[in-house]
């Protein structure tokens, strides 16, 4: 698996999940000194990771044309974990994000980072209809992909049955969810469930959520972007656990 541009790099590295770090460079020359340069190799170094350089050319074919920053990163394919494993390795009270066919990778790889930055335990995502875990969502998610632990699964409902039975609530969140988000208890086992952009949560992942939560609106638009409206409920989540 390749990851590029200078965060997702040096996530992977700190995960211990890289193999080669390469960075562009002139034939026969080194890389462009600078501080960010200095750091990747340093901590390359300190994972015995090798480093090598490329053209700017092999630069943008591995990261399919997309701006890479200069530094592009093989890296381990994710830790395989099953939504059992999620909740078993859980910190007490289980916080999980359920993702019901994120498609586009800016949306999935800003709630990853989301995620990571709120401490969540874990994410869950369907094997189809979703954006593939490549190095556009490691570089949108500033790395944070490294970090987490993922669950992917073949049907998103019958993840949901499976942590219920664990002892966690599911809440899904619609724009016309029959409580706000804010007046759900979120300090017990919770896993926050969201939808595809424009079409939502599916309605046998809605039917299966033991409660839909909104996030009141305002102003003149019906919604929140789906990535937007997952930080504001995880720091909610987040908020009330600290209170």
């Amino acid at each position: 698996m390749i990851v590029y541009g200078a965060h997702a790099a040096f996530e992977a590295l700190r995960a211990g999940r890289a193999t080669r770090l390469s960075l562009v460079a002139r034939p026969g020359a080194a890389p462009a000194p600078n501080r960010r340069t200095a750091d990747l190799v340093a901590e390359a170094r300190r994972a015995g990771v090798p480093v090598d350089t490329i053209s700017e050319e092999q630069a943008s074919r591995l990261s399919s044309g997309r701006p890479h920053q200069g530094v592009i990163a093989e890296v381990q394919a994710p830790e395989e974990w099953t939504p059992a494993d999620l909740v078993a390795a859980a910190h007490a009270p289980a916080l999980l994000v359920v993702l019901d066919g994120i498609e586009d990778p800016h949306n999935l790889g800003a709630i990853l980072r989301t995620a990571d930055a709120a401490g969540v335990d874990g994410v869950i995502r369907q094997a189809r209809r979703s954006a593939p875990l490549d190095g556009a969502v490691g570089k949108t998610s500033a790395g944070a992909v490294a970090h987490l632990k993922i669950a992917t699964v073949v049907n998103v409902t019958r993840a949901l049955e499976e942590i219920k039975e664990a002892g966690v609530w599911t809440v899904g969140l619609a724009s016309d969810g029959a409580a706000p988000y804010d007046q759900i208890d979120l300090t017990v086992p919770t896993a926050i469930v969201v939808g595809a952009e424009g079409t939502g949560l599916r309605r046998l992942v809605r039917e299966a959520c033991d409660h839909v939560a909104a996030i009141p609106m305002a102003g003149r638009v019906s919604s929140l972007n789906v990535s937007v409206a997952t930080a504001v409920v995880l720091f909610e989540a987040v908020r009330q656990r600290r209170r």
